[in-house]
């Protein structure tokens, strides 16, 4: 297992910030804020979130070549789940490759779980994107 590097910003407004080598870094991420979060979430909201983090940063670290972080928040209506790399390329929808052999089936399964989408740039380079699921 990867080891992560967190930083629990608790001054200000209680909000985890992560810094995943992997996909699997990022799940395990989400799993230990989910499981601090009350009310608890249903088990599809939990699945779709480790799914849509999972989606995110992998798709950070095959094109843009890193994640710098990885931050979630959460009210009563929705999770907030943000992802943070160096590019300031925006993901870019591409037909699936059904021999399995390119993907192309990332984004549009993003697109499908989440409720909202926003790219920003970065002032010191890169993007942030916003991915907002329903809670």
């Amino acid at each position: 297992m990867h080891e992560l590097a967190t930083d629990d910003h608790t001054a200000r407004s209680a909000l985890p910030v992560c810094r995943p080598g992997t996909a699997a870094d990022a799940r395990d991420f989400a799993a230990g804020f989910v499981a601090a979060l009350s009310p608890e979430l249903p088990a599809p909201t939990v699945q779709n979130l480790l799914l849509l983090v999972s989606e995110l940063v992998a798709n950070a670290l095959r094109h843009a070549g890193a994640v710098t972080a990885l931050h979630l928040t959460a009210d009563l209506d929705s999770i907030l789940v943000g992802v943070e790399d160096p590019s300031p390329a925006h993901p870019q929808e591409r037909r699936p490759d059904l021999t399995g052999r390119t993907g192309g089936f990332g984004w549009p399964m993003v697109r499908s779980l989440a409720r909202d989408i926003t790219i920003r740039p970065r002032p010191c380079g890169g993007k942030i994107l916003l991915a907002t699921l329903a809670r």
